[in-house]
């Protein structure tokens, strides 16, 4: 018998306790480190984001007491949030991280399911070699990807792409200094970073393609691109759907990319929503406008995730 089941039947013992009760007072201790270190953290956040904070108020007073109780900021309200909202900086970076949302999810479901297909080809040898190439950028640290990425990037003459468009007879690009090529930059190394992901459960789902299916299609005398849309599309939906939901998250808090980049710029033009609510805390020391922002940003990552789950129904056969 293991520890947690003998722990189990002694709480069930405790004459006031009923088996739910005794379930719940388990898992307690998880809420609690749950909450301490998840829940927390939000509701302090929220709590700033009706505050006037700054480093000169916010850290007046002495001992955390002082700083859990917002030391001296004073209560004003939704004032933040009327202020962010009318501010056009914060509509220019919502929009420009809504369409780095689209456009690098685009890229990374067309460049995932390509890899994909491409691995579990017949027609392919060395496939597990390719399949373990593939998840290399997984096990590399982000900063140090966007570093490199960044290097290739670059406005200078050596620069990797400038090079290569030197190469094919093209002028050098400022990549990092005009607003589009910047953008650009941003979704090809985002695409790199999270396509590995969406591969690996993209080759899950096409494993579990019936080939019963495909072999029905040929002799009915579908092509590839045929069986690809009528057959293993539909097949793979859901898992993709999911992953795709996953990674359009994670580009909606993207932060890395663009201020390694050029802090999202040039000019604050290409400033994420996450950058911009950093810089307007940390760069500009307004802890309650950069709280509120993150507080409307988590409004929207949550809004977002909701949908998708719901109108794509993948919580359908999951029991309550």
């Amino acid at each position: 018998m293991s520890t947690a089941t003998r722990v189990a039947d002694r709480v069930e013992k405790i004459p006031f306790l009923d088996s739910d009760d005794a379930s719940l007072l388990l898992v307690l201790p998880g809420l609690f480190v749950f909450s301490t270190f998840m829940l927390f953290p939000v509701v302090y956040l929220i709590g700033i984001s009706f505050t006037n904070a700054e480093p000169a108020n916010l850290f007046a007073g002495e001992g955390i007491i002082a700083v859990l109780t917002f030391g001296e900021a004073s209560f004003v309200g939704i004032e933040n949030y009327v202020s962010v909202l009318t501010d056009g900086q914060f509509w220019n970076s919502f929009g420009v991280t809504w369409l780095f949302v689209a456009t690098s999810v685009i890229l990374k479901i067309f460049l995932s399911v390509s890899v994909a297909l491409v691995v579990t080809s017949d027609y392919v040898r060395g496939k597990r070699l390719m399949r373990s190439f593939i998840i290399l950028p997984m096990g590399l640290p982000a900063i140090f990807t966007i570093t490199v990425w960044r290097g290739i990037f670059s406005s200078a003459d050596f620069g990797l792409m400038n090079q290569l468009l030197t190469g094919l007879g093209f002028q050098s690009v400022g990549w990092l200094s005009g607003r589009w090529t910047a953008f650009i930059a941003y979704n090809v190394t985002e695409m790199w970073l999270a396509y590995p992901f969406m591969v690996i459960i993209t080759v899950s789902a096409l494993q579990d393609v019936s080939e019963e299916l495909h072999e029905a299609a040929v002799v009915d005398g579908a092509g590839f691109f045929s069986r690809f849309f009528h057959v293993t599309l539909p097949s793979i939906k859901r898992p993709v759907l999911f992953a795709t939901i996953l990674t359009s998250a994670a580009s909606f808090q993207q932060f890395l990319i663009p201020y390694v980049f050029n802090q999202g710029g040039p000019a604050r033009a290409n400033e994420l929503i996450i950058v911009y609510g950093y810089r307007e805390a940390l760069s500009f020391q307004k802890y309650g406008r950069g709280a509120t922002i993150s507080i409307i940003a988590l409004v929207f990552i949550g809004a977002f995730m909701w949908l998708n789950v719901k109108k794509g129904r993948l919580a359908d056969g999951v029991n309550d």
